[in-house]
This record gives C-alpha cells, structure tokens and sequence, in this order.
C-alpha cells in the first residue's frame, strides 16, 4: 500500500511518499515501510506568528510552493491509478493562527485533500507511533520529545501512550521571543532557560516523564545536534539515526551554539541554511531536557511524526 504523507510545521513542511508493510502485519507492528520520496523544506510558516497571530503572506507563499512540488511527486509515484491515499498534517502555527482558513483552502487547492489542523496531544501520538513502532529504541518506558518549531511534544509509552502533552516551547518560538542577538545575550539566554523550564512544570503534571527509562529525541534541532557530536562531513540520516548522544556531549554542543555568531553557526558542515537562526534555542530545550530528567543519553530518531502519519493511513 503506498501512501503520501505531509507534516506543515512551523520551521519545514515534510513529504514522505512510502510503499508500507502489508496489512496482516499492522497489528503486530511487523514489517518496514519503504521510503519511495522522504523531502523537507525549511519555509518557516510560522514566522511572526507568535508576535502576530497571524500566518504572514510570504510564509504562506513559500509553503504552497514547496507544497506544489510535493504534489507533483505525489501525482508521478501514484501508479497507473492514479491515486494514493494521501494525509496532510499541520501542527503548530496553524493551530495559532486566526487566518488558517487561507492555509486550509491553500493546501486543499493543492493537493485535494483538507490539511488537518491537528491538536497537540494528536501531534504528540503521531510523533509517538513514527519514532517506536518497529524500532529498537532502547529500554521501555520511552520518553519521546519532538522539538518543533513552534511547540514541543512530550510523549511517555511503551507501545502504548501512558501520557503527553504539547506545549509551546519551540527553537522558532524562543528565537523570536527571546535569542535575537548574534550572539544572544546571557540574559536573554535566561529567559529562554525560565520558558522552558515552566513548560517542562507543566508537562510534569501530567505526564509521567520521570517513569521514562529512554530519552528518544526527534526532529532537525536533535538530528542537527547530532550530527555535530559526530562529527559527520555532511548531514547523513543513516549515521545519525539510532545514534546515542551522550549527555556531556549535549550540554557541550549547546553552550557553544549559543556562543556562536550566525556565521560560525553557518560554517558547520551538517547545518540546514534555514536552521542557522533557531538552532541554538533547538539546542538549549534538549539540553535542558536532558539535565532537567538525568538521562545519560539521548537516542536519535530520523522518524517521526511523518511516519506517524503515514503509519495512520494503513
């Protein structure tokens, strides 16, 4: 069964275009997808949004763009039918935005399906299913954190979701708000440190991250972060995958990245152009997440809500 999956979040806009595992085997978790097209785009939807509540013309602009592209494959993998089932998945800024109806009649325009504005406990079970189901991850109960843009998810499972929440701590969201030097002033640092650890109270309550046995981090701030520790030439998936990252490594890359200026950020061989600003905040909620729970490790997923999404098709 192919499907096409699309995540709209507030930094990128992701397609996954995958041949999935055979039905009889949905229930066990049997089975590998098999990645046809997996595509990002750094569109940066969310720009403003905290400061306006608005999605920004040009914003909207850069994403149906991207978006007309991922149609196009969509249309050449479909087969001779065709047609293949295809869900489309907004997170974040859209959820924020009182003008989302022109994102919705944008993207439905595009790909003739309505985008579904997901809640945060949905993007967070989403999030869930793509980075546990048929992985090894590492001992059970996980923790799995997904670092977006405008917001960030805590789920805590095994197999099962025993608890999440969604909160509005992202590297976009506390760039805007509170990193905008080159460097950022230590003050400003402390700022991003007090939103964040007030998120993590909240989470807390609800949630039973201190059950967690594993750290699973997601999403480009974590893969970004990895990719630095390993020192790799250029960004590449399959090494930074299932990497284990200690947690000394974690407070180290952060401090330097908030250290930084943007274009020694820039110069890192493994960093995405349309990262470079947010990057340090990406950072900074990782490594306070890490201290914050003790985990000596965190473990690195390339899948994600994507794969949750597509995994929902099936």
């Amino acid at each position: 069964m192919r499907v096409a999956a699309v995540d709209c979040g507030t930094n990128s806009v992701r397609l996954l275009i995958a041949d999935m595992t055979d039905v009889a085997d949905v229930a066990s978790g049997a089975g590998e997808p098999v990645d046809i097209e997996r595509r990002m785009e750094i569109v940066r939807l969310g720009q403003g949004v905290d400061r306006t509540g608005r999605l920004a013309p040009e914003a909207l602009e850069r994403t149906f763009t991207a978006m007309r592209s991922y149609a196009k494959l969509i249309a050449e993998h479909a087969g001779p039918s065709g047609w293949m089932p295809v869900r489309v998945v907004a997170t974040s800024a859209t959820r924020d935005a009182s003008n989302r109806s022109e994102f919705v009649a944008g993207v439905t325009e595009i790909f003739g399906v309505e985008p579904e504005v997901v809640t945060g406990d949905e993007e967070a079970r989403l999030s869930f299913t793509g980075a546990t189901r048929g992985q090894d991850t590492g001992e059970p109960p996980y923790l799995v954190v997904d670092i977006g843009g405008g917001s960030t998810e805590f789920v805590v499972g095994s197999g099962a979701v025993q608890g999440a929440l969604s909160v509005d701590i992202g590297c976009v969201r506390l760039t805007e708000r509170h990193l905008k030097g080159d460097p950022p002033e230590p003050e400003t640092v402390k700022a991003a440190i007090a939103d964040i650890e007030a998120a993590m109270d909240r989470v807390e309550a609800v949630v039973p991250v201190r059950d967690a046995r594993t750290l699973v981090g997601l999403a480009g701030s974590v893969t970004t972060v990895a990719g630095i520790v390993l020192g790799l030439p250029a960004y590449d998936p399959a090494r930074i995958h299932h990497s284990r990252i200690p947690a000394a490594q974690v407070h180290e890359v952060s401090a330097r990245l908030l250290e930084m200026t943007r274009e020694e950020r820039a110069a890192i061989p493994v960093m995405h152009p349309g990262r470079v600003d947010v990057i340090g905040a990406g950072a900074l909620i990782l490594d306070r997440i890490v201290r914050r729970y003790g985990f000596a490790e965190v473990v690195v997923s390339e899948h994600d809500i994507l794969d949750g999404i597509a995994w929902s098709l099936v």
